[in-house]
């Protein structure tokens, strides 16, 4: 009995700001279509895919947007330091010039 009741809770759920769309009606990554009586593999707690398949290719790609973040931002980064460093060269050799 208690089973049933957290299935209708996860089925019958609104999100708000979403009326008439149910939570785990489709596949995250595929959007085939859940139906109430099948595994329902979740990921980052309420995405909801068909199969570990789709999970773990939804987990495969987050993985290469992250690592791909990390290089965008390493870059950045890279970039801000050596403009900070020749302007702080700039700035030297400008006070070091004599008033006329």
């Amino acid at each position: 009995m208690a089973a049933s009741v957290a299935c209708a809770f996860f089925f019958d759920a609104e999100p708000a700001g979403e009326p008439g769309k149910h939570a785990l009606d489709a596949c995250a990554l595929c959007a085939k279509r859940l139906a109430r009586d099948s595994d329902v593999f979740m990921y980052r707690g309420d995405t909801p895919f068909c199969s570990e398949e789709c999970r773990h290719e939804q987990m495969h790609l987050d993985a290469v947007c992250a690592r791909q973040a990390a290089r965008r931002l390493q870059r950045f980064s890279a970039e801000t330091e050596s403009q900070s460093h020749r302007g702080q060269r700039q700035s030297r050799k400008v006070s070091k010039r004599p008033w006329i």
